[in-house]
């Protein structure tokens, strides 16, 4: 069995995917112990998540700080202080300094609802339907220095209709986020993720050279 990593998970928002790391967790499918969430707004719901699974929790407002550098410095102190060793941003609206960086190099991951490199940044779901494209997805990367840029660990890929409608296209996106960030954090407690360059390169990892998708389906 693989070590149970310390890990601490911030959040802005409802937190849907916190409560997959968590449900992976209670499951023991999933060899992490989230040590603390932390989010920038009180009234995130996910702090109220943790607290039902009796996960500690943290609130540093970003607006009682006078640069993005010195909040990510007091955040960082907290999560040393937690003896947190992966950093995991499940919707946490802020985007990280060299100071964060810096400090967890390698050691954060983030998920974004679509197929990195394509559509970073914000509204990524309408953005792949006024485009027309035939696939979209989720992509669970390192954070680095640049916003949605670091090295890919996994990503899920899902159709796009042509009846899709940003709502509709999120929906069936963020059921695979759930999917693949557990098993992203999983391989990291496995040690298995080994970053060169760009490249996350995953020990162990199957070659099937079938696994091709098409949309709209060959006749």
């Amino acid at each position: 069995m693989a070590r149970q990593i310390p890990i601490g998970v911030l959040v802005s928002g409802s937190g849907t995917n916190l409560q997959s790391i968590i449900d992976e967790i209670e499951a023991k499918r999933l060899d992490a112990k989230i040590e603390v969430v932390l989010s920038n707004k009180a009234d995130a719901y996910g702090l109220a998540r943790a607290k039902n699974h009796g996960i500690a929790t943290e609130v540093l407002d970003h607006k009682q700080f006078s640069s993005r550098e010195a909040y990510d410095q007091a955040v960082v102190d907290i999560l040393r202080a937690r003896g947190v060793e992966l950093v995991v941003l499940a919707g946490f609206m802020r985007l990280l300094s060299p100071v964060f960086v810096k400090a967890y190099s390698n050691r954060i991951m983030n998920i974004h609802p679509a197929l990195l490199p394509s559509f970073p940044g914000l509204h990524v779901q309408k953005k792949a339907v006024d485009h027309g494209v035939r696939f979209s997805g989720c992509t669970v990367h390192f954070v680095n220095e640049e916003c949605d840029d670091g090295p890919i660990i996994i990503q899920a890929v899902v159709p796009v209709f042509p009846d899709d409608s940003e709502e509709s296209l999120a929906a069936r996106i963020l059921n695979q986020e759930h999917r693949i960030y557990p098993r992203a954090i999983q391989l990291y407690a496995e040690g298995r993720l080994r970053v060169e360059g760009r490249r996350v390169l995953v020990d162990g990892l199957a070659k099937d050279d079938d696994q091709v998708l098409f949309q709209p389906p060959l006749e």
